[in-house]
């Protein structure tokens, strides 16, 4: 972690927030690495965070058996992994009306009609878990008042420079620096 600041003082207070802040998000096992730039007399914060690799993004078919009965005119869903039931009925809901989904008990769903194509549908992505939980650590540790904020994420780096003013294009510079230097292990 490097916590860059004129102010040596400043730099050690920021150092101490950020690891506090990702203690309580319970964030430290899933970053690989961090690099913040603070400075006063610019108001301008510069943050970039290298996430570790995840795993795989979840499908429909690696968690539940979708079958179409075509006698009965619907697709049942049997849940062979229970921790991903809320996952799978977030993302029924969001295509169906919780009416349109039967559940006849806690490990079987019926839709009406032919859905077969929501085999291939993620139900859980811990990749944009763990980068929205990343993102709720940034929120916390900006100063308050730096409205402005342009996201410079990319792949598993999460950058953002924020400011009260106009983003100057020496902060974005130090942001692109800051994503080549986590890219490149330095």
């Amino acid at each position: 972690m490097l916590v860059e600041c004129y102010d040596e003082k400043g730099a050690e207070v920021y150092e101490i927030i950020i690891k506090q802040i990702f203690q309580d998000l319970v964030l430290g096992a899933s970053v690989e690495d961090l690099k913040a730039y603070v400075n006063p007399d610019d108001p301008v914060f510069v943050l970039a965070i290298k996430m570790r690799k995840t795993s795989n993004a979840i499908t429909f078919e690696e968690v539940a058996n979708l079958s179409y009965v075509k006698a009965e005119d619907i697709t049942r869903i049997i849940i062979d992994d229970e921790n991903y039931l809320p996952n799978i009925l977030k993302q029924l809901w969001m295509r169906f009306s919780r009416d349109e989904i039967y559940q006849p008990n806690r490990y079987q769903l019926e839709i009406e009609g032919d859905h077969s194509d929501l085999k291939t549908v993620i139900v859980d992505d811990p990749h944009s878990n763990l980068q929205r939980r990343i993102y709720d650590a940034i929120f916390r540790i900006l100063p308050e008042g730096f409205k402005i904020i342009k996201d410079m994420s990319t792949n598993d780096i999460v950058a953002v420079v924020a400011t009260d003013e106009l983003i100057a294009d020496a902060w974005i510079e130090k942001a692109n620096e800051y994503i080549d230097e986590l890219n490149n292990g330095k």
